[in-house]
């Protein structure tokens, strides 16, 4: 009894603290968040009709905003490896953070799977699992995305979401709402031509041309959907987002199929 009023007591807080964003100097070049230096957002898109994107979910360290997440089955989500905190909470069926609308459902995290070959310092293998404490609740709010049945194909087209920065100057009012961007798959071999040999086979790359519409700080973890499928993970990118001409990068899912059912199948 006491545990389960705890509990209830954690998703109080959790749902009346709204998103408590920090902004600390930015690295020269960086994963796309750290818990310990940054937040943002995806910059140059536009806020996502509501819960157009009901896998999406938000992935807090107590009351804070960490990382974006997605929704794979009833108990499972899939994020980046780097967003790993020691108190991870969830917030499904979000739009706005700061504004209670009735559908959002609140998990705690049972267990964290990070990739065994991840590594922190580095960007291979950015990927993890998350088992809910108990299943989310599916309905047209909350809802699973396809995992890929192919690779993604150079040019495809693709929708990124997440929460944060609408630029990277420090004097913008940090939105609350779930913004969206359309960008499109970049062929390897260019992105690596970007990033001088970084990316390998289990990244893909994605913006449009002439940069400035992408994935930032804060929208780590979070997906890049491509016909309906997880083609993509927000990993890693250059800064500052808005100037930059590269592409950002993300971990690419369909790399991952086999670990991603083992474990799910194991636990």
């Amino acid at each position: 009894r006491q545990r389960a009023k705890k509990q209830q007591k954690l998703d109080t807080e959790l749902l009346g603290s709204g998103g408590l964003f920090s902004l600390k100097t930015r690295m020269p070049f960086k994963k796309k968040y750290d818990a310990s230096q940054d937040s943002g957002k995806v910059l140059r898109g536009e806020e996502c009709t509501p819960h157009s994107q009901p896998w999406q979910a938000a992935l807090f360290e107590g009351s804070r905003f960490n990382c974006g997440a997605s929704l794979i089955s009833s108990r499972w989500l899939i994020t980046a490896a780097h967003c790993i905190t020691g108190n991870m909470r969830v917030r499904l069926g979000e739009h706005n953070l700061r504004v209670r609308e009735g559908v959002e459902q609140l998990r705690g995290v049972a267990s964290a799977f990070p990739h065994p070959r991840y590594k922190s310092r580095g960007h291979h293998d950015d990927i993890m699992l998350l088992r809910l404490t108990r299943p989310a609740s599916l309905s047209n709010s909350v809802r699973p995305v396809a995992l890929p049945t192919r690779c993604p194909r150079h040019g495809e087209q693709c929708v990124v979401s997440g929460w944060g920065l609408v630029t990277e100057s420090r004097k913008v009012k940090l939105p609350d709402t779930l913004h969206c961007a359309n960008i499109s798959i970049i062929s390897t071999a260019s992105c690596d031509k970007d990033y001088r040999g970084q990316v390998t086979d289990t990244m893909v790359c994605a913006g449009v041309a002439g940069g400035g519409t992408d994935s930032c700080e804060g929208d780590s973890g979070g997906p890049l959907v491509c016909g309906g499928m997880l083609q993509g993970i927000v990993s890693w990118g250059d800064v500052p987002c808005d100037t930059t001409v590269k592409p950002g990068v993300y971990t690419k899912v369909c790399k991952y199929l086999g670990w991603i059912r083992d474990v799910m199948k194991k636990y």
